[in-house]
């Protein structure tokens, strides 16, 4: 699928902006509308439940634990069971809707659901801030040195941890 908004969304058109403060709905709206048509593609279903996650994450541009998205469920009548948000995390990491940051053990919305990218996470190590940064060219240089030993990479995750500038001008 094209990415096909304006390229005025600070959000959607520089990766670095969501280490920035800005107005997130737009992004947040074309996400969820995405969301929409990729979900009812597929055949399945995107649950008040699922969409709910989904709206939670998009909510800032921080990568949240399950916990975290359990807590906002809960206070809003969804359910205090951590069944209810590991299995709508899953679905959304099924269908490209979020990622999971393995090294914070917690998901950040996708910002570009639907299209075939690579990305590299940019994690903040004081506020949890993580950016999506296109990493095609790391992919290369990966599958090139993987494909010198014979091995053939089925899934990667780049995940690089720093300060984001407003925790650097902090520091």
């Amino acid at each position: 699928m094209a990415h096909d908004h304006p390229s005025d969304c600070p959000g959607c058109a520089d990766p670095g902006a969501a280490f920035l403060r800005h107005d997130h709905a737009h992004c947040a709206r074309d996400v969820l509308e995405r969301a929409d048509a990729l979900v009812a593609a597929s055949g399945a279903r995107l649950t008040p439940v699922r969409r709910r996650v989904l709206e939670i994450l998009l909510e800032e541009h921080r990568a949240m634990g399950a916990y975290d998205v359990l807590k906002r469920l809960a206070e809003e009548g969804f359910g205090n069971q951590p069944p209810v948000a590991y299995r709508a995390l899953e679905f959304l990491v099924e269908q490209g809707l979020a990622h999971r940051i393995r090294r914070l053990n917690a998901f950040a919305a996708c910002m570009h659901p639907g299209e075939a990218h690579a990305p590299a996470f940019l994690i903040c190590r004081l506020c949890n801030t993580v950016a999506e940064a296109p990493a095609a060219p790391v992919r290369a240089a990966l599958d090139a040195a993987a494909a010198e030993l014979g091995f053939l990479i089925e899934r990667s995750t780049v995940e690089a941890l720093g300060l984001c500038p407003a925790c650097r001008a902090d520091a």
